[in-house]
């Protein structure tokens, strides 16, 4: 590989550490994310995340789920971090995310997160993907310190929810090539009552635009995987849940038109979602393409779809003026 990772460069002057310390301070009267739970995680108290100092790892893998693009042919070198900042009800990975009596028996030490790290290298995956990181990246940084100290040369995807602060973010300029963020809502209200988060739409628009300052909106490809870039995924929620018109219109005009979108179908009714009418069911044919209608109200035409019954396949939608595929 001949791309090198930002970070190598933030490692080789001394930056890098003095980040993951600065971070690591931020634990003490935790604000990790825009929950500003305030409480001292290095003395073991839990916030809405019910995580502590150290980093939970449910699981790692090379993964060939995710966008063609990340996965290409040896996978992702994907980490899930278990808990979460979230509380979606309609979760499809519940069993880590809200299980935290569970999870906080999988903390691994962060010099044994690095070992991970180089563990998924050795096994040429093309990236380190961190999966939810956002309840952990105050305890991350000194993981990437100390594996790019053993040799790590990847380049790193931040995958998040989307839920993150922008002095956390910060801290990761010039350390992540390639944001993955989810944007789940475009109403305050649904996301309150769905996910339990606060005032979402606007901390994720905040979140957004600091992770285009940082990396833009081209991606930069090496051997046809993405290597530094941002990718905007956004699941498409039955009965307008999602407000994709809001989301769209955000992306298009305060970011750049040219992003890349991820329009994810997978949607169905998982955890907790048979309780609310509105959620206790996947989702129609119909709401789909109207979300691709919604991309092309406002240009959008960068990124992939997936076919609605396999949505495990995504298909590129690179088109100067592009049409609803499903019409042709």
């Amino acid at each position: 590989m001949s791309f090198t990772p930002s970070y190598i460069g933030l490692y080789k002057s001394g930056e890098l550490v003095k980040r993951s310390e600065a971070a690591l301070e931020i634990l003490k009267l935790c604000n990790a994310c825009p929950h500003n739970c305030k409480v001292n995680r290095n003395a073991g108290d839990l916030g809405i995340c019910a995580s502590g100092y150290l980093p939970i790892v449910s699981s790692y893998t090379a993964h060939h789920g995710e966008e063609p693009v990340l996965s290409g042919r040896n996978g992702a070198g994907n980490i899930f971090f278990g808990n979460c900042n979230l509380k979606c009800i309609y979760c499809q990975n519940y069993e880590i995310s809200q299980n935290w009596n569970i999870e906080r028996h999988h903390e691994v030490s962060h010099e044994r997160l690095a070992d991970i790290m180089i563990d998924l290298q050795s096994k040429e995956c093309h990236n380190i993907g961190l999966v939810s990181p956002t309840h952990f990246t105050a305890t991350i940084l000194k993981s990437i310190y100390l594996a790019a100290e053993k040799g790590l040369k990847l380049p790193i995807i931040y995958n998040t929810n989307g839920y993150d602060s922008v002095e956390m973010l910060k801290l990761y300029d010039g350390v992540i090539d390639i944001y993955l963020p989810d944007f789940k809502y475009g109403d305050n209200d649904y996301a309150k009552k769905y996910s339990n988060a606060e005032n979402y739409f606007e901390h994720t628009k905040a979140a957004l635009k600091e992770m285009y300052r940082q990396v833009g909106d081209e991606l930069i490809y090496e051997e046809d995987v993405v290597v530094k870039g941002l990718i905007i995924r956004h699941l498409v929620l039955p009965n307008g849940i999602a407000e994709s018109d809001n989301v769209f219109r955000f992306i298009a005009e305060e970011l750049s038109p040219k992003v890349h979108i991820s329009l994810m179908s997978q949607y169905y009714p998982t955890n907790k979602a048979y309780k609310e009418i509105l959620l206790d069911r996947k989702i129609r044919q119909s709401e789909y393409e109207k979300a691709i209608e919604l991309m092309d109200k406002y240009g959008l035409g960068n990124g992939w779809i997936q076919e609605i019954e396999s949505n495990d396949y995504y298909r590129p939608i690179f088109k100067e003026n592009r049409i609803n595929p499903f019409r042709n």
